[in-house]
């Protein structure tokens, strides 16, 4: 899974660096014409997104299994938030303060950068920091969901039976028109998470007919969804992206996670794995805006595209090893212990009143 993690997030890296066609002055040019064949294969990064969603499904239900509904709440902010802030924080002063940073892009007021600090700045209607944010909410969302089965305690019938809910309800959701159900029930990205979770099922219970069932139902449903998921990207890279080479990726990240969830994979078991998951989130978080402001500062110099993006993606590397080893480690040991404290509990009767 760490492997995976890195794998999706330097999928999504590319796809910004070398896919996006929209920026030409990032590069000078359009990267379609500097790199025409990287591009080529870059313009399909962002299936990475993908590949997370399905990892996060599986991931969430591992964690959860036998956990109380605290400490599912404990572990995705101690997860999710204090290597956001810190990504939040230094795309910020990139942004503010950077002549390189792309064109068109204004700075950040000082209530943008605390409302992005919520990871709500989308439902808020705040432009994020990084455009790479928007998954969060997304994340957020199905955290949201998936603690409706938290709360009652993950049993294999209560998880199939949410997932098979969330599906029904996902699969409607565009007909009916309603925009506070496209919200709840993410019509576009719902198919990951629920095989994500059903992929989780298999690994722990071992294979049978209803969850093999549940994963190819969702592809299915999946590979329906890239036809509207795709207009957004082939705004973004400039042209036409192809379905076959799309329902291929998709069918990919799904049979990859098949093989993972059914011991296939067991034998890979090199330890660099763990460290390439731990640098996978900072990656994610940093390396979009900074990416662009750092390749633009570097064609200025007339560096070439290939030199320039290895020494690009090093940079973000350490940076995001510098932010795992530095911050967001000792954030997340304080952020657990008081987070685990007595005081943060929600009592079971209301405390006594104060004595004034």
């Amino acid at each position: 899974m760490d492997g995976l993690r890195l794998i999706a997030a330097l999928s999504v890296l590319f796809f910004h660096w070398a896919g996006v066609n929209i920026h030409p002055e990032v590069w000078g040019a359009r990267p379609g014409k500097l790199m025409p064949l990287f591009h080529a294969f870059a313009s399909y990064g962002w299936m990475g997104v993908q590949l997370f969603f399905l990892i996060s499904g599986f991931v969430i239900c591992m964690s959860c299994w036998g956990r109380s509904a605290r400490d599912y709440f404990t572990s995705r902010v101690v997860r999710l938030y204090p290597a956001y802030w810190v990504g939040v924080l230094i795309t910020a002063v990139v942004v503010n303060s950077a002549s390189t940073v792309r064109a068109g892009r204004k700075s950040m007021s000082i209530s943008e950068i605390l409302t992005n600090l919520t990871m709500l700045e989308r439902p808020l209607g705040v432009t994020e920091a990084d455009g790479v944010y928007w998954t969060l909410w997304i994340e957020l969302r199905f955290y949201l969901l998936f603690a409706i089965v938290a709360v009652m305690g993950l049993t294999y019938r209560r998880v199939l039976a949410f997932c098979g809910i969330w599906m029904i309800l996902a699969v409607i959701t565009p007909s009916v028109g309603s925009a506070l159900m496209d919200t709840l029930f993410m019509p576009q990205d719902a198919p990951y998470f629920i095989a994500g979770v059903a992929l989780y099922l298999i690994y722990r219970f071992g294979v049978n007919p209803l969850l093999l069932g549940v994963v190819v139902f969702s592809w299915l449903v999946a590979q329906n969804r890239l036809h509207y998921t795709a207009g957004s990207y082939e705004f973004e890279v400039h042209g036409k992206l192809s379905w076959t080479v799309m329902a291929i990726v998709s069918g990919a990240c799904f049979l990859v996670m098949l093989a993972a969830a059914t011991g296939a994979l067991n034998w890979i078991r090199w330890k660099g794995l763990t460290v390439a998951g731990a640098l996978t989130y900072p990656v994610y978080l940093l390396h979009q805006e900074l990416g662009w402001a750092m390749i633009r500062w570097g064609r200025n110099y007339d560096i070439p595209p290939f030199p320039l993006l290895g020494l690009c993606l090093t940079v973000i590397l350490l940076l995001s090893w510098l932010v795992h080893r530095f911050a967001e480690r000792p954030l997340s040991n304080l952020l657990k212990r008081l987070l685990d404290g007595a005081k943060v509990s929600l009592p079971k009767s209301d405390p006594p009143v104060r004595s004034r």
